[in-house]
């Protein structure tokens, strides 16, 4: 059987909080409990939103969580070369295509009169899958999404299944302001780094099936998946950090304790007392992913 390796994959956009220590919490249980590996990523592509110092602050509040990981942690932004091969292969098997339109095009190309389709909002439709029309500049390189239904057995939610062709049309696998997108990042990387399951929060599902595309195009192998509940914060909206979301840096160790206790309950788990260390070995071992509810999370005022 293949030694199971998970990881954990932040942005370095500010501290964690709670919804981001329950996706850490998660994979950690999942990977320790099958005996295999835990990785740490930092996905920092995104520069202009990158924290200075966020990186190593999130690695010194997973220490104090007593959530350890393998190996070292890798950076995006260090990786840029394995994207350019990938985009390479993609480009070269007639898989990607440069496109010219900008986000008014697409804007002024859902909202047309004589367009039938009324799925069209916020669908690709199209407009340079054949060549960039004349005289128009490539933009963006985008994926070729092949038709057909991708099927997939999340390990919380159970079956589930997405034309991506129909449900977002060819997605943006580089941007036009140079950057590449989070779907070819993690689909690369995840490869490379032997990623055999992906746990993650349900934010992530409608990615998913735009990742398996992906993995199939570049013959590698598709992970398990288990997503997991969401927080949200009073008002009901996911929990983030631009919304203000409470830091867990520089927490002392009662309140650690407090927010390693809510994020075990959160994915159905029975916390119990101890040092952060006790209670993550306590919940390794009684780790059953079957109570991991689907429904989110909720958070008080208080």
């Amino acid at each position: 059987m293949p030694r199971i390796v998970g990881r954990f994959a932040p942005s370095p956009t500010g501290p964690l909080h709670l919804g981001s220590l329950v996706a850490a919490v998660g994979s950690w249980l999942f990977a320790r409990a099958a005996g295999g590996s835990w990785l740490v990523r930092m996905e920092d592509l995104d520069t202009p939103r990158v924290v200075p110092g966020a990186a190593e602050e999130i690695l010194r509040t997973l220490e104090r969580y007593g959530l350890t990981w393998d190996g070292e942690v890798v950076l995006q932004s260090r990786r840029l070369k394995h994207y350019d091969a990938a985009l390479e292969i993609l480009l070269m098997d007639g898989n990607a295509f440069a496109c010219a339109c900008s986000r008014a095009d697409l804007a002024r190309a859902a909202s047309a009169p004589d367009r039938a389709d009324p799925i069209a909002n916020g669908l690709y439709p199209g407009t340079c899958r054949g060549g960039l029309p004349p005289g128009k500049e490539a933009r963006a390189i985008r994926f070729r999404v092949p038709a057909g239904r991708i099927f997939l057995e999340d390990r919380v939610f159970g079956p589930l299944s997405e034309d991506v062709a129909v449900a977002v049309g060819d997605i943006v696998i580089r941007r036009a302001d140079g950057p590449y997108a989070y779907q070819l990042a993690v689909v690369v990387d995840d490869a490379e780094q032997g990623v055999t399951e992906v746990v993650r929060g349900a934010d992530l599902l409608s990615s998913t099936a735009r990742q398996i595309t992906l993995q199939r195009a570049l013959k590698v192998p598709t992970p398990s998946y288990a997503h997991l509940p969401l927080v949200l914060g009073p008002d009901g909206r996911k929990l983030g950090k631009r919304d203000g979301a409470l830091p867990l840096a520089g927490q002392d160790e009662e309140r650690v304790r407090t927010a390693l206790a809510s994020a075990l309950r959160i994915l159905g788990q029975v916390p119990v007392d101890g040092s952060p260390r006790e209670m993550l070995d306590e919940a390794l071992r009684r780790f059953d992913p079957r109570a991991i509810p689907r429904e989110p999370h909720r958070v008080s005022e208080s």
